[in-house]
């Protein structure tokens, strides 16, 4: 029990990504906390679906005040914390050449999501983080992050941020907190990829991915336990696309 008596949260964590992240620390024997928008009696049975032992926390990352209390919660509760998965995200699908349709207030939410909440939450989770005389934050990205790919512009560009953000972070929250990364490919039967893309050009990434399909959600968890039990990387992005990144070029 590679993480017995750490105490992780992941944003988000209720299906897709999130909920196979949880469960990999959850069976790696860490305390898990996990969030969603919903109230606590939807998200609880959700989670319970997902996750089964974790414990449900309500966040709204877009909110300072959501943040807070969710921080200030877990260090009642358990006054230390050891992992912050910052996964939770939201997009809608707008055409790159469709300028108009990107409103303001579709950007703002989007950034706001994507980009400042997990800025907000490292920030308001930092004291925590160092209290047990170290730390692991990973933010969970996409290629589009990378690449000019993905649901809209300002996905794109949010992602683009989250992987500077990480590479700031790293520096600023050193040598106590690690800070890294995990640029996604699209992944196979997850709201975020539904959304993102529609099916037949979810078809034609797992086509011209180098390894010939999409990402599996336990893919993702599996570079995340890589990043919480090292001690010697920081400040990197590593991209889990099967390929697509390279197909691309």
């Amino acid at each position: 029990m590679q993480l017995k008596g750490k105490v992780a949260l992941v944003t988000g964590a209720t299906g897709g990504i999130g909920a196979a992240i949880a469960r990999r620390l959850l069976a790696s024997g860490a305390t898990v906390i996990v969030t969603c928008l919903e109230g606590h009696e939807r998200a609880g049975a959700t989670a319970d679906d997902a996750i089964g032992a974790a414990r449900v926390m309500q966040l709204d990352q877009r909110s300072q005040e959501s943040i807070e209390q969710c921080v200030r919660a877990i260090a009642d509760e358990y006054g230390h914390l050891d992992i912050l998965v910052n996964n939770a995200a939201w997009s809608a699908r707008i055409p790159f050449f469709d300028l108009e349709a990107l409103t303001p207030d579709l950007w703002d939410r989007i950034l706001e999501t994507n980009l400042r909440g997990p800025f907000m939450l490292a920030r308001a989770c930092a004291t925590l983080l160092k209290a047990q005389g170290g730390g692991h934050i990973v933010n969970i990205s996409s290629c589009g992050g990378i690449a000019p790919i993905g649901s809209s512009i300002a996905y794109a560009a949010g992602k683009a941020g989250l992987n500077h953000l990480t590479r700031c972070l790293a520096v600023a929250l050193a040598p106590r907190v690690t800070v890294n990364c995990i640029a996604s490919g699209v992944v196979e039967n997850t709201g975020m990829s539904n959304r993102a893309m529609d099916p037949a050009a979810q078809e034609a990434a797992r086509h011209r991915a180098l390894l010939g399909r999409t990402v599996q959600a336990s893919d993702i968890a599996e570079q995340v336990m890589t990043f919480v039990t090292s001690t010697s990387t920081t400040g990197q992005i590593i991209a889990i696309d099967a390929g697509l990144l390279d197909a691309t070029h």
